[in-house]
């Protein structure tokens, strides 16, 4: 058999009611719930019973997220289950590092919530908005935004789709020459333009964050949004923490990320956190490798039922 992939989702995919089967059913995944809830009380409530709204403020999607992923990764490891390697899809990025233990779960969350407000401001500041370009190549993608004053291709998904970063005012016209070229532009539940220049200053801010912050080196392999290759080990902290800030600036380069997963041996992926929207991009890389999503009960038991030798 070969090895383990947990991959961790992004903004876009939170839902009200996301993790509440695993905190009613999982000791683990509950006392992760508690241990955010005394560091920014109201999380868990945000999680369960948030309003759409509510949940795509970023600076509340963040610290929520990172809470649900924590808590379905604690269930996994709660029944037996662990990875050989990791990554996370933007904000995932920190909810990988967490698990591959670059610092404690009050540290890590600590990070989160202030790279939610930090990135919230940076959106404030500078309104854009994010789509989806489907049904076109990245080179495609790439030339149609070169045509544009502030649209940026931002996250390499898979074959056939990259997300973008715009101005909103652009972003229309920029639909137009999408669907002009053949492609088709989907917005994303997002409240920013992500990985652009319009988040300098929170990735500066951000920055400042970790260079008061403790850090170790990833204890298993962390696959990293800005290379596609894993995090640098013990001696490199400064390394560690540049690749962490600039992650907000610069595009998420996912199909290279599952690709040399692949290359280093991962055949089964599991996506930690709600929906199925990594899974379906792996199977777009790679249609032979084995993709499971756990977000609930029903998807814990499956991967129980069809992962063995962890």
């Amino acid at each position: 058999m070969g090895k383990i992939a947990f991959v961790f989702s992004g903004q876009g995919a939170q839902h009200t009611g996301m993790g509440l089967e695993l905190f009613r059913q999982v000791p683990a995944a509950a006392e992760v719930f508690r241990r955010a809830d005394a560091f920014r009380p109201g999380t868990s409530a945000q999680c369960f019973e948030g309003s759409d709204e509510v949940l795509s403020v970023t600076a509340n999607t963040q610290p929520c997220l990172f809470a649900m992923e924590t808590a379905a990764a604690a269930a996994l490891a709660e029944s037996g289950i662990r990875a050989d390697m990791t990554a996370g899809f933007s904000l995932g990025e920190l909810s990988a590092l967490a698990y591959a233990g670059m610092a404690e779960f009050e540290t890590m969350f600590r990070l989160v919530c202030r790279r939610g407000e930090l990135m919230q401001e940076a959106a404030d500041q500078n309104p854009a908005s994010m789509a989806a370009v489907v049904k076109l190549t990245a080179e495609q993608t790439e030339e149609i935004c070169s045509g544009f004053q502030e649209v940026y291709p931002v996250n390499f998904n898979c074959p056939g789709q990259v997300s973008v970063s715009g101005k909103a005012e652009e972003m229309k016209a920029f639909g137009e020459a999408v669907k002009t070229a053949g492609g088709r532009m989907i917005p994303l539940k997002v409240k920013g333009g992500f990985h652009s220049p319009f988040m300098r200053t929170a990735a500066e801010a951000f920055a400042g964050e970790l260079a008061e912050t403790a850090v170790k080196a990833p204890v298993i392999p962390v696959y990293a949004n800005r290379t596609a290759s894993p995090y640098p080990g013990v001696g490199q902290e400064a390394e560690i923490r540049e690749l962490l800030s600039s992650q907000i600036v610069s595009p998420v380069q996912w199909e290279r990320t599952i690709r040399r997963m692949i290359a280093d041996g991962a055949d089964t992926f599991v996506e930690i956190g709600p929906g199925e929207t990594l899974c379906g991009m792996i199977k777009r890389i790679d249609k032979n490798v084995r993709t499971f999503a756990v977000s609930d009960m029903a998807g814990l038991e499956a991967v129980k039922a069809e992962v063995t030798g962890c």
